[in-house]
């Protein structure tokens, strides 16, 4: 299993937005399963910062989703720029294979 893990800072007016589009069945997730190789998606939210969440997406390999990324990077792009607004800050945390 591929794992990655990033951190937001979600903007106060873009909350509602937010979890919408980067819940298990938001459109981040939609576009992630037209991969066959896409295993889910967990949204975190942190207890002591109302603002911080964090995505967990899992995938069956790093290849396969190295594969995602290159038959939809355009899509991928698209709505990366349109969720753009809905934070304040995002880090890649870390990507992580299972030996």
């Amino acid at each position: 299993m591929y794992v990655i893990i990033w951190e937001y800072q979600v903007r106060a007016d873009g909350m509602t937005a937010f979890k919408e589009t980067y819940s298990p069945t938001g459109v981040w997730a939609k576009l992630f399963q037209k991969s066959k190789c896409y295993m889910g998606t967990e949204l975190l939210s942190d207890e002591e910062h109302p603002h911080r969440f964090m995505t967990i997406d899992r995938w069956t390999s790093s290849q396969e989703y190295a594969s995602f990324l290159a038959e939809c990077k355009d899509e991928y792009a698209k709505l990366d720029s349109e969720c753009e607004e809905l934070t304040e800050g995002e880090i890649l945390v870390g990507r992580w294979e299972s030996p």
